[in-house]
């Protein structure tokens, strides 16, 4: 029987009729593909990879022992629905330990989530009606954008750029999209730039949801992870934020837990209650043994103080090697990404035209992997994530990684 007609039934969404007879590639699958292939033509030379996302390490071995001893409890075996208790008041106690945020009600202003992703897909469910728009920036994560858009929303986009610390610039949108605008997308430290907001830009961002009815969604998964100086700062403890937002928390950056799946919502108890109706049409909640290994993470931020120390020794290496290779760059302040303008040309070779042609040649000549990014200028990232144990081999692949870009004479 033929079941040809199911090419017919897409949803329009995903292209309707056209799904999948035009190949899309993605950006991220592009590189994979020119990965494989550059190793393939270069065997007797290891692939750097700085363009991966992830942490490089493990969880805390103490908190892989909680996993283990929870998952082998009876109680434990059972759907977790919109989460345990214990969780909650780990999270709300970390969140006055670690941000001062001193005011959250464990049982309705805080919801654990499989990781800070799925909360993004849930969240427009809640709020988007077609003709609805959020606002994102640009450069971005783009979940919340892309499920607005399902739901028959817009997307508006903020660019992110240099001259303006990487923050968006709010009151250049116009009366039409406001009045149309309902959520607003942020993310600090922020993805891909590096970037950190500050108390007084999150002030403006507060004031400016209350004067356009809007809602703040913060993605606060770096949230921890920051250098130097710079203390880790919370939408939430900026007064009035409570009113107009939430934020989302992600033990995948700040504790290794990237596989685990796990984070929690905090902010609004009118939306967490919303994101909570949704979500219980979604999912019937995470492991419980994880929560709990979870809750046992959040009250060691001690944890995510010596993974933020080691990504800024290792940024200030990265940075040092780029410097001498000609790139300008910033170590950031926080995060684990380091975000910088490509070169115009390699003398007496290619000229690039965008990020991405300059990403796959990193890759193809120098077996050298980044992420390009062409939404506000163009610039690719690099990530701090690479795969080392310990500072000396962390020097042996800073060290080869100048010594390949060395070979190319990049004009700025």
């Amino acid at each position: 029987m033929s079941t040809e007609y199911i090419q017919q039934l897409f949803a329009d969404r995903l292209g309707g009729p056209e799904f999948g007879l035009k190949e899309e590639i993605y950006k991220f699958e592009k590189i994979k593909r020119i990965k494989k292939e550059a190793s393939l033509e270069n065997p007797h030379m290891e692939l750097i990879d700085l363009g991966v996302g992830e942490p490089d390490g493990m969880a805390d071995e103490a908190v892989v022992k909680i996993l283990a001893e929870e998952a082998r409890k009876p109680e434990n075996r059972m759907y977790a629905d919109n989460g345990v208790v214990e969780l909650k008041y780990a999270a709300a106690k970390y969140m006055k330990q670690v941000f001062g945020v001193d005011d959250l009600d464990p049982e309705t202003e805080i919801n654990h989530l499989i990781g800070a992703k799925s909360a993004l897909a849930m969240l427009p469910a809640a709020f988007i009606n077609p003709g609805d728009i959020t606002l994102m920036p640009s450069p971005c994560y783009p979940i919340l954008g892309t499920h607005t858009e399902y739901y028959g929303g817009e997307v508006v986009h903020l660019p992110l750029l240099e001259g303006n610390s990487y923050l968006p610039k709010l009151h250049s949108l116009n009366e039409g999209i406001l009045k149309k605008a309902k959520l607003l997308y942020l993310n600090y430290p922020n993805n891909p730039t590096g970037a950190v907001a500050n108390a007084e830009f999150f002030e403006e961002v507060v004031q400016f949801a209350k004067n356009n009815q809007l809602i703040v969604v913060h993605d606060a998964s770096y949230a921890a992870l920051v250098f130097e100086d710079e203390k880790p700062l919370s939408f939430l403890s900026v007064p009035g934020a409570k009113e107009v937002g939430i934020e989302l928390h992600s033990l995948s950056k700040s504790f290794n837990m990237t596989g685990w799946r796990i984070g929690f919502m905090a902010g609004n108890l009118k939306i967490v209650k919303a994101f909570k109706t949704v979500k219980d049409t979604v999912d019937s909640g995470q492991f419980i043994a994880i929560q709990k290994a979870a809750a046992f993470a959040l009250s060691h931020p001690k944890i995510t103080e010596l993974t933020a120390a080691k990504y800024s020794r290792r940024h200030d290496l990265l940075a040092i090697a780029l410097s001498e290779c000609g790139f300008t760059v910033k170590k950031p302040n926080g995060s684990f990404f380091l975000y910088t303008k490509i070169p115009k040309a390699v003398a007496s070779g290619p000229q690039f035209q965008s990020a991405e042609e300059f990403s796959h040649y990193l890759l193809r000549e120098h077996l050298i992997s980044s992420v390009p990014w062409d939404d506000a200028g163009h610039y690719v990232r690099f990530s701090v994530t690479f795969q080392a144990i310990g500072v000396e081999e962390e020097l042996q692949v800073i060290t080869e990684i100048k010594a390949r870009l060395s070979t190319s004479k990049f004009i700025f």
